[in-house]
């Protein structure tokens, strides 16, 4: 099995490195993963809303997906390069494989 083809089938994202860490009391967070979504966690957000990174959708999204978890009011306080780095990769999630260029 290829890198590209574990990491498909494993439907987490690379760690992502932030710009901006978060502080959780004790606790810096300064890499994220993110999981691809599955269709019951993309409620009460439009696709097209997540597609376009907008940002209330972004918050309400990422709690959802994000490794280790964060929470909203911490994803408010988000860098805003951070936000649109984990928004691209969230996005990327939605798109078909053959949207991507990649082999079906």
């Amino acid at each position: 099995m290829t890198e590209k083809a574990a990491k498909t089938s494993a439907k987490t994202s690379d760690p992502i490195e932030l710009d901006e860490p978060i502080k959780r009391g004790e606790t810096t967070i300064d890499t994220i993963t993110l999981r691809k979504p599955s269709a019951g966690e993309l409620r009460g957000v439009a696709l097209a809303d997540v597609l376009q990174l907008n940002t209330d959708a972004l918050i309400k999204l990422i709690p959802r997906l994000s490794n280790p978890s964060l929470t909203e009011p911490e994803v408010r306080q988000m860098d805003p390069a951070d936000l649109v780095q984990l928004g691209g990769e969230i996005a990327g999630f939605l798109l078909s494989k053959r949207a991507k260029g990649e082999a079906a």
